[in-house]
């Protein structure tokens, strides 16, 4: 059976803690690929300072370039969905893709994520569809994540690496060096598009 790991996000900018969290999650739970999907309308994201969808979309395609076990999936950017882009209905689009493959779905997220999961569309459903691996951020620990999606949850520890893509914006903003905090690739098409300025 392929695993597969659904690394969703609005990757605005992708970096590199991204890419290390995800190579990092695919080695210890012996993951076949892991695939970035781009979020394009995020319910729980405010929409200021959100570069658009399909720019976001090319920068993780640079991030990615060259790595075989990374893929990058445009199903959020190309939904026909008229609402904001939730999770669940992604999973549900991605188990229809691979109907008759023997794939089983691994959706990563935050232990920040895990601790709002309630307010999430259709939670519960996110177990059914996949296995939901939790990764440790900076800031949180597991003991602060008492409900009821953590016993269903598996927590994988990844190494900690503070960087953000906030104060990346921010540094781009005061004009100051995001050398190494985002791949070189990702860092020229930043410049080449004038972004987060």
């Amino acid at each position: 059976m392929k695993r597969i790991g659904i690394y969703g996000g609005t990757f605005n900018p992708v970096h590199t803690a991204h890419l290390i969290t995800a190579e990092d999650v695919r080695e210890q739970m012996h993951l076949d690929k892991v695939l970035f999907i781009p979020s394009a309308d995020p319910p729980h994201k405010k929409s200021g300072g959100l570069v658009e969808a399909s720019k976001r979309f090319e920068m993780v395609k640079l991030a990615i370039e060259g790595n075989d076990n990374f893929e990058i999936s445009d199903i959020e950017l190309k939904s026909k969905r008229s609402t904001k882009s939730y999770t669940v209905d992604t999973l549900i689009a991605l188990r229809e893709i691979y109907i008759n493959e023997q794939v089983k779905l691994y959706l990563i997220i935050g232990m920040d994520q895990l601790i709002e999961l309630h307010t999430w569309k259709d939670p519960g459903k996110l177990f059914i569809l996949s296995e939901v691996i939790v990764i440790n951020r900076p800031g949180y620990v597991i003991q602060q994540v008492e409900n009821e999606f953590a016993s269903k949850a598996v927590f994988v520890p990844v190494k900690s690496i503070d960087i953000s893509s906030t104060d990346i914006r921010q540094r781009i903003a005061e004009e100051k060096s995001i050398k190494y905090l985002v791949p070189n690739e990702v860092e020229l098409f930043i410049k080449k598009n004038n972004l987060y300025k």
